[in-house]
């Protein structure tokens, strides 16, 4: 407990930040690196995302550990999301509807009938604007997403936060205003991990722990069927730390589920996921405000090519995704993802990097 006040209590002292070299927001696309010692992380403005993360593995060298493209342009053309920030909703919303306040909204479905990450355009595929930047400190991007787009109600003001703490952790701040409609709102982090290095093959020798005694099961379609039931004595069950391989032979494809995070307090962030790769040592410890997490294995891939000409096969990494939980807007008894005007979605996700 003493832990979990301590961390929150620092970050949300470091989300206050001071920026006297500001940047002019603008409509060009260019990568923005941060940078402490050897730990550098490169943003892009198109759909804030994620471009690189370079770690020391525990003999020092350096790699770089999330999957991408070498170029900017790769991603105008990505299906895979890779390290975007996916929203106005992030994951599915089921027949691409939902009723808010007696008004049924139709949005744009981009999966079947079924929309995912906010359609075919979503906040992954639109420039955001720079407003603050400080190389050893962090980068602020915003986007005023607008009444109707992908068929969501309302106007919403957002920003998205990257900061390095220390040399070794990085914090992301997602925030969103409705300025004139109540509106869903749940914004994720689209970051694909590989701790032994982008370019290493797939991660299923990989050791990983969930804090979340439930999920909440979906449909063939991978839209939630609106129960929530507990993990213990299936293939989903996480609370000890196993390889990722380890059960893939009692399920289908892999993993692609919403995990509901246990003992979390408002206002407090908690521990949500720990990732660690035997062969580089390095260690992520995820916390988080959000009340869900997607546990995706990269089942979908493909083939990919990705940075340096690598090409990336399914299972080359895993996305831990912090959110609302997935279709919220046809489920009441779920965690409500509805935005008033006057009130602000705060999202908050802090990466820990260790290697021994």
């Amino acid at each position: 407990m003493a832990g979990r006040r301590s961390l929150s209590g620092f970050l949300f002292l470091a989300l206050i930040l001071v920026n006297n070299d500001g940047c002019q927001a603008q409509d060009d696309i260019d990568i923005y690196e941060l940078k402490r010692g050897n730990f550098s992380v490169k943003i892009t403005n198109y759909g804030a995302t994620v471009v690189s993360v370079f770690l020391p593995d525990k003999n020092g060298k350096l790699d770089d550990v999330v999957l991408g493209f070498d170029s900017v342009e790769n991603y105008k053309n990505d299906s895979t999301y890779f390290g975007a920030i996916v929203g106005r909703v992030a994951n599915r919303i089921g027949g691409a509807q939902f009723s808010l306040n007696g008004t049924l909204y139709q949005l744009v479905a981009n999966e079947g009938k079924n929309i995912l990450h906010g359609g075919p355009k979503g906040f992954s595929e639109v420039v955001w604007s720079v407003n603050e930047f400080k190389e050893d400190s962090h980068v602020k991007l915003t986007y005023q997403s607008f009444d109707g787009e992908e068929g969501f109600p309302g106007d919403v003001s957002v920003s998205v936060t990257y900061m390095l703490m220390q040399t070794n952790k990085l914090a992301l701040k997602m925030e969103a205003k409705a300025l004139n409609k109540a509106t869903p709102v749940s914004l994720a982090s689209h970051t694909y991990w590989n701790l032994r290095g982008h370019d290493s093959g797939d991660i299923l020798s990989h050791n990983v722990q969930i804090y979340g005694s439930q999920i909440t099961p979906v449909d063939d379609e991978l839209i939630p069927t609106g129960k929530i039931v507990p993990v213990e004595g299936t293939p989903y069950d996480f609370m000890q730390s196993h390889e990722i391989g380890s059960m893939f032979d009692e399920l289908p494809n892999g993993y692609d589920i919403n995990y509901v995070l246990d003992n979390l307090k408002p206002g407090h962030l908690k521990k949500a996921a720990v990732v660690r790769d035997g062969v580089s040592g390095r260690r992520l410890e995820l916390w988080t405000n959000a009340p869900g997490l997607q546990f995706y294995t990269s089942n979908k891939l493909g083939t990919v090519e990705g940075k340096g000409g690598f090409t990336y096969s399914n299972h080359a990494a895993i996305c831990l995704e912090s959110q609302g939980f997935p279709d919220s807007v046809n489920h009441p008894n779920f965690p409500s993802q509805t935005l008033n005007p006057g009130e602000t979605y705060e999202h908050i996700m802090v990466y820990r990097f260790t290697a021994n």
